[in-house]
């Protein structure tokens, strides 16, 4: 329900006396005591803006009167209208202190006028209270009928976002016989529409019996409306759960601050309205959401809590292997995949592509994307849908899909109708802003269909022009894809070849890595036995989980899924590498190289190739824990290139990822590479 207008006396639709009036005065001396700078703010601000959001934490109202933030919670429909009277008296308040300190000329309180605005609406705050428990903050698809009424917090996705509307939110009328004048509220639980009461609401000792009244003239208060949709979060279902959806309804200065793809955390109420009425179709309640306070959380996706404890463990762990630090980063890799022996070019691409690099922003405002994007060609059973599997686990938030199911609208946005209104709903990319976007199957989509994330690849944006909807939406995202070679890999042919995939498109890619199953009798009998021997070390793992949970072992002994993730989004927050002298040499060097020769894959001589060397040694950096990017940042990111490509000179082996295996001692092999890239590099080093 629509606050009142707040110079005018509360009073409901049955003659009660409004029943919260008693608390305003408790409620206006918290406002005056915990934001009082805030209501400064808002009565020295220019009238330019009709509505001002005044956010209150709930935390603070239960120390300050519990009494008070229990009928918040159990009440809020009927208490918030109270909050936004309160806040009127408090701005009555301030405003007095103002202007008292004016007339003394103080200067410290000389402002700008200061004038009381007409709509103040107070927001509540849940982060940090009780109520971010589940009980008062459930998921969507857990919201049953009795959270209605109550103040609810709800977390989610935007997966679609209406047009700013116009709707009514009081009309007064009169009665005929005795005059009386008072305010009628639509319910937008009936499809806003306004139900006059059967008698004359009069206060007066002998009751009105009236039941016709008039509209008076220029009493109609409208608000801006705006309808979006908020989906939960995958990662937080159960395997086989759909996620669900809920209509959430923003108003006054609520509007227009969410867009498709945002992660939001809302609080308000739960309700319901009746679905539209068809003819033999029964009319169904359909919940709604009301809110009173919205928060972006783009800058925390994360929601990965990394104790004090665990930071240590990893500054531990990399004190212990500061001698031989490749042994160190190999015992990391490991963990990847586990399950999958070797392919060790294959887990260091996949640590590099969800870490990534820095963004950088030049003077024009250009900016240069940080996130890798990475490709596996391989042949059916070489690990490719296990590698997109875990790589999704890891980033914490991702979406994975399939070319085969995916258009063109699915991956970037689609324009839906609802209501007689057009919408965009998000899709894949959109929805995996600032996480991972895991492709299967990527040579089942049509080439129309890969054309259309050129854009969202390389420019990190998605330009939208459908049914006169023009906008553009973030998809700051990694692109992890996997597809099978057209046929029989042919060594003799390009890339794009093997793979119907266009030269621009592959060029896009940080990382392209294949996979052929070439047969070769000793590493076979080591995987067969690696295989066989990962169900006796699980039926190990169990039964020795309960000793390991009854202790705190020091320091980091195995790298399990969980420590990953922590890890992963501790380095991508904490260090912000910047190249040095000898790193940009090599980088330098190796990029003139490549651009002389050109014969090994004309897509990937380009400028794009130096930015993806740039960010792959940030990316290695920040794996090895470290702030600035070394020479061995730089020969790691080069490895990785090199490994890309059919025919190498630098290192040795076909072009095939899948027989790359982790070596006993990779600081002493390190050396060796280091070696043959600086002779290979030659004259280009300064």
């Amino acid at each position: 329900m629509p606050p009142p207008a707040p110079h005018e006396e509360f009073e409901a639709a049955d003659g009660e006396a409004y029943k919260y009036a008693e608390h305003e005065p408790k409620l206006a001396e918290f406002l005056c005591s915990f934001h009082s700078d805030d209501l400064r703010r808002i009565l020295l601000h220019p009238e330019s803006t009709l509505h001002f959001p005044l956010v209150i934490d709930f935390a603070e109202l239960l120390d300050f009167d519990p009494g008070l933030a229990k009928i918040l919670y159990n009440d809020p429909k009927g208490f918030l209208p109270a909050f936004d009277i309160a806040a009127q008296g408090a701005q009555s308040e301030v405003l007095r202190i103002l202007r008292k300190g004016e007339a003394l000329g103080n200067p410290d309180e000389l402002r700008p006028a200061a004038v009381q605005k007409g709509f103040v609406h107070v927001r509540v705050n849940v982060c940090g209270s009780p109520l971010e428990f589940p009980e008062s903050s459930p998921s969507i698809g857990k919201v049953r009928v009795k959270h209605r009424g109550i103040l609810l917090t709800l977390k989610g996705t935007v997966i679609r976002s209406g047009g700013v509307k116009m709707i009514e939110g009081e009309r007064e009328y009169q009665c005929r016989k005795c005059n009386h004048r008072f305010p009628c509220y639509p319910e937008l639980e009936a499809g806003n529409r306004i139900t006059l009461p059967a008698s004359c609401p009069s206060m007066r000792s002998k009751g009105c019996q009236s039941a016709s009244f008039q509209l008076i003239g220029d009493s109609i208060t409208c608000h801006d409306y705006q309808e979006i949709k908020i989906q939960e979060s995958v990662q937080l279902l159960d395997v086989g759960s759909i996620p669900r959806s809920m209509p959430v309804i923003l108003m006054d200065d609520l509007v227009d601050l969410v867009k498709a793809g945002d992660d939001v955390i809302v609080t308000g109420i739960l309700s319901a309205k009746w679905s539209s009425d068809v003819k033999d179709v029964r009319c169904n309640l359909d919940p709604m959401f009301i809110a009173n306070y919205v928060r972006r959380t783009n800058e925390l996706k994360s929601g990965i809590d990394i104790p004090e404890e665990i930071i240590k463990d990893f500054e531990l762990f990399w004190a212990e292997n500061r001698a031989t630090p490749l042994e160190g980063r190999n015992k990391i890799l490991k963990g990847i995949c586990p399950q999958i022996f070797g392919l060790f070019t294959v887990k260091l691409a996949v640590a590099l592509t969800l870490i990534g690099g820095v963004q950088h922003v030049d003077p024009s405002g250009t900016k240069v994307r940080g996130e890798p994007h990475m490709l596996l060609v391989g042949d059916p059973g070489t690990g490719k849908s296990q590698f997109l599997k875990f790589a999704a686990k890891l980033s914490n938030r991702s979406v994975i899909t399939t070319g085969l199911g995916s258009t063109s609208a699915g991956l970037t946005v689609t324009a839906v109708k609802d209501g007689g209104e057009w919408m965009l709903e998000a899709g894949a990319l959109v929805l995996a802003d600032g996480g991972l976007c895991c492709i299967d199957e990527f040579d089942s989509m049509r080439e129309h269909d890969r054309t259309t994330i050129h854009e969202a690849m390389e420019q990190q944006t998605i330009s939208v022009a459908k049914a006169g909807l023009v906008t553009t939406l973030s998809t700051r995202t990694t692109v992890f894809g996997a597809t099978n070679p057209k046929g029989q890999y042919d060594s003799n042919e390009s890339l794009s070849v093997n793979t119907t995939l266009s030269g621009p498109l592959l060029s896009r890619f940080d990382i392209v890595l294949v996979l052929l199953d070439k047969k070769n009798p000793k590493l076979d009998g080591i995987i067969s036995s690696h295989i066989l021997a990962q169900s006796t070390k699980a039926e190990e793992n169990k039964a020795s989980d309960a000793a390991v949970k009854s202790t705190q072992p020091l320091g980091i002994k195995e790298w399990t899924l969980p420590c990953l993730r922590r890890y992963i989004h501790y380095v991508k927050q904490r260090f912000k590498p910047v190249l040095t002298k000898e790193a940009e040499s090599v980088i330098s060097g190796y990029y003139q190289l490549q651009r002389r020769d050109g014969t090994h894959n004309a897509a990937r001589t380009t400028v794009r190739m130096l930015e993806s060397l740039i960010r792959l040694a940030q990316a290695h950096a920040r794996l090895m824990f470290r702030n600035e990017v070394t020479r061995l940042d730089a020969i790691a990111a080069i490895l990785c290139i090199e490994s890309s490509m059919t025919t190498s000179a630098i290192i040795d082996g076909d072009g095939n990822a899948l027989n790359s295996n982790f070596q006993e001692n990779p600081d002493q092999e390190y050396i060796k590479e280091e070696q043959k890239i600086r002779d290979k590099l030659g004259d280009y080093l300064y």
